[in-house]
């Protein structure tokens, strides 16, 4: 169900991914991606997805949460598989058919393209969405981006709308949800007939959708004209980021275990 979508999902804890600072989770974050796409060995994927377990651990989420972050991309990955096993023609040839061929270069291509994927997805999950609050993040990226001000960059405008954008997403699969149980009530089918007949049949999801998103972003742009929203112009926070001596001794530990990937990439290169 739409409703299960975990995006933009904050799950209450106090871990100690729940009580790092979100601007050293948004580092870490970009720290292990750039580790997951250098890494192109199948031994470094598994070091890679060694981390997650350990952020897993560290997070104290109930894996069915965290897996639930993977389900609105299960299609994307099985068409990256797809497409590239059927595309990439390197190595021993293991089946074929007419056109259609499948090598054993090309199916060990797909395979680690499409664990990577699911890896950053739920690096994604347990760094930015299940354990931070979409406020929290918007000040961290604020913070981080607060540089880019000296060249007229509206970070602050920018990190609000990632901030909206978060937090709406939940809103809207909940909405979606009980608009699909009307309509079912009424008659619409979407899971019989073919792909055109389900195509019409979601259009009675889409319009009444798409009336409500308008709606509540008007609501929205109301309610912070009526209280002067000006940007960061005299913007104080209730709760104002501050780093505590464990943030930093976590970030050093963190940071070490994302390098793994990258460190058993290396060092399988060697041999």
């Amino acid at each position: 169900m739409m409703k299960d979508v975990s995006i933009g999902r904050y799950v209450q804890g106090d871990s100690v991914l729940h009580k790092l600072d979100p601007r050293m989770k948004v580092i870490l974050f970009i720290l292990y991606m750039c580790a997951l796409f250098m890494a192109n060995t199948p031994i470094a994927m598994i070091a890679a997805f060694a981390v997650i377990l350990f952020l897993a651990l560290l997070s104290k989420i109930s894996p069915i949460e965290i897996l639930r972050s993977v389900r609105p991309i299960v299609f994307i990955m099985m068409f990256i598989f797809v497409i590239n096993v059927l595309t990439i023609r390197s190595g021993d040839t293991l089946w074929s058919w007419g056109v259609l061929k499948v090598t054993s270069g090309g199916l060990e291509r797909a395979v680690m393209l499409a664990f990577r994927l699911l890896l950053l997805i739920l690096a994604t999950s347990l760094l930015l969405s299940l354990t931070t609050t979409p406020l929290k993040l918007a000040d961290a990226l604020e913070s981080l981006g607060s540089p880019l001000k000296v060249f007229k960059v509206p970070v602050n405008e920018m990190a609000m709308t990632i901030s909206i954008a978060l937090r709406f997403i939940p809103t809207l699969a909940e909405e979606t949800d009980k608009i699909m149980k009307a309509q079912s009530s009424r008659g619409a089918e979407y899971d019989t007939g073919n792909v055109f007949q389900r195509a019409k049949g979601y259009v009675t999801v889409l319009v009444p959708l798409f009336v409500s998103a308008f709606k509540r972003a008007e609501e929205l742009a109301v309610a912070m004209d009526a209280r002067c929203y000006q940007g960061g112009v005299g913007k104080t926070k209730l709760h104002p980021l501050r780093l505590k001596p464990s943030d930093y001794l976590w970030m050093l530990v963190l940071t070490a275990v994302a390098f793994i990937p990258l460190a058993v990439d290396f060092l399988w290169n060697l041999k």
